[in-house]
């Protein structure tokens, strides 16, 4: 047998569970106090038993025994003094001891009816003073009183004789009665002496048990549970290589390497959290460099490209206003075209600053009432909704924690879209409304215009994304794409409800409070002031 080799026995007792364990020696216990018991009782029943012949039959059948000799005693006095004298006084102790003789002897069989040899005593006496009071003492008591009886006389030697056999019977039946008696006190101090040695050991194994029990609930229960606690502790402290030994019955040795098989996969698992963490760590580095350099584009798109876009559009419009009529008509068309597209570019790079401002320059969060914010939106679009003859209604709008300037910038996208993109025939209608919806606010944009596809609900959000030529609708598709951007930022979300069909309803979402600061912008204060003055 190798030394990594279980006897099988070792391996037989190493499949018990706790449960198993606790059964067996809890069965182990009851058995031995069991047999103690039933010891005990038996040892109390036997001391109770050989205490109650010895008080009840042993000393009353040797104390009646001497009673029945003083009894015939009386007799043998009292006949021989009467046959001597003829004297009535000596006849009445007679006849006492007559009496006195049954009652001894019916008590005597009575309490020697168990006792064979006893009774065998008994009906020697009983034999022997037949024989006496038959031959010598009935026929003396039969003589007249007032003179001598001669039978006293010629019977005095056979009389004398035959109560020496009732004296030789009574001898020999008290001294059994007195053997008895001795053997029964003795087998009682030796029961009494083995009830003390059964309650003596029966208190040590008690002790002895309770000191097993708790031994073997300490190394096999108490320990093991202690060292698993102990490891877990270890391993909740962040030693998380630290193992698991699975130790005691067979159900806490599962535990142990159930909690070993989970301590191994949050290793894994931390380990690969931790290359996560690193990839996204990297990630993040690269995202800040990529934000840095985006702003660095908006640094050269506000300085770089805004002054030499400013002289071409100016020179264009000086080459316009001075030659224009002077040279034919295609060269006009071509000085057109070249005012119109700087100029468009000029619009479109303020409106990319205006983008990528939003959550970066524009980042103030104050209580904000809408309302107020979208009286002053219609205030300022109040040009566009006069010539286009529309209607601007609104439910009570709320209050909330966020950027005035980003929600000023909201609502005027959403109702200039509105007005812009109305219908030839009809005078736009536009109603804002808002509710609560759990813990943020929902509001809807609603209008009568010419609506949007279904097939064009996402298209719509994304930057530059156009559904019709600049010539049928100005603009630089930037404005639902900042709308997405400013409500994301205040911790909503915005779409177009399909459902509706007779016009367009804008519907998004804003939370109380805003969700998270992304800081200030990295840009310096110089690029800031540029970037405003480029407005």
């Amino acid at each position: 047998m190798t030394g990594s080799e279980r006897p099988p026995r070792a391996r037989w007792l190493s499949t018990w569970t706790t449960r198993r364990w606790l059964r067996a020696g809890a069965a182990a216990s009851l058995t031995v106090l069991a047999l103690l018991g039933v010891t005990g009782a038996w040892v109390l029943a036997r001391t109770e038993s050989i205490s109650r012949n010895l008080v009840d039959v042993r000393s009353p059948a040797l104390t009646t025994a001497i009673r029945l000799e003083s009894a015939l005693l009386d007799q043998e006095t009292g006949i021989r003094g009467y046959g001597i004298t003829g004297s009535a006084d000596f006849i009445a102790p007679y006849e006492e001891g007559i009496a006195q003789q049954k009652t001894d002897m019916a008590q005597l069989t009575e309490l020697l009816a168990d006792d064979r040899a006893g009774l065998a005593d008994l009906k020697t006496v009983r034999d022997a003073v037949e024989r006496w009071q038959e031959r010598f003492a009935r026929p003396i008591a039969a003589w007249p009183a007032g003179s001598p009886s001669p039978l006293a006389g010629e019977r005095a030697a056979e009389g004398k004789k035959a109560f020496d056999e009732v004296r030789i019977a009574l001898s020999g039946q008290q001294e059994r009665l007195r053997a008895e008696r001795v053997r029964a006190r003795a087998d009682l101090m030796g029961t009494m002496a083995l009830r003390n040695v059964v309650f003596g050991s029966a208190a040590v194994l008690v002790v002895l048990l309770t000191a097993i029990v708790f031994e073997g609930l300490r190394r096999g229960i108490t320990r093991p549970l202690d060292q698993l606690g102990a490891d877990a502790r270890t391993i909740a402290d962040g030693d998380f290589e630290h193992p698991i030994t699975p130790t005691g019955p067979a159900d806490l040795r599962r535990l142990g390497g159930e909690i070993e098989f989970m301590r191994r996969r949050l290793v894994r698992e931390l380990a690969f959290s931790e290359e996560a963490r690193q990839r996204l760590d990297a990630q993040a580095a690269d995202l800040q460099r990529s934000n840095a350099e985006l702003e660095q584009f908006a640094y050269v798109a506000s300085h770089d490209l805004q002054e030499p876009l400013r002289k071409v559009s100016s020179f264009t419009q000086l080459l316009q206003r001075r030659y224009g009529g002077q040279l034919d008509a295609r060269a006009d068309q071509y000085i057109d075209f070249a005012v119109d597209g700087a100029n468009r570019m000029q619009v479109l790079i303020n409106d990319l600053l205006d983008f990528s401002r939003v959550g970066r320059m524009h980042n103030t969060h104050q209580s904000v009432d809408l309302e107020r914010v979208l009286e002053r939106t219609l205030s300022a679009l109040s040009v566009g909704i006069e010539e286009a003859g529309a209607t601007v209604t609104h439910d009570p709008l709320p209050t909330l924690v966020a950027d005035p300037t980003q929600m000023g910038m909201l609502w005027q996208n959403l109702i200039g879209n509105a007005v812009k993109f109305r219908r030839p025939d009809a005078a736009p209608k536009i109603h804002v409304t808002a509710a609560r919806e759990g813990e943020l606010w929902r509001f809807t944009v609603t209008d009568n215009g010419i609506g949007i596809a279904p097939e064009y609900a996402d298209k719509v959000f994304v930057i530059f994304q156009r559904l019709h030529t600049k010539d049928t609708y100005s603009g630089s598709g930037i404005g639902l794409a900042m709308c997405k951007k400013i409500v994301e930022f205040h911790g909503g979300t915005i779409g177009v409800d399909t459902a509706y069909t007779d016009g367009a309803r804008i519907v998004f979402t804003l939370a109380p409070e805003p969700p998270a600061d992304p800081g200030p912008s990295t840009l310096p204060e110089a690029d800031r002031a540029g970037t405003e003055q480029s407005r």
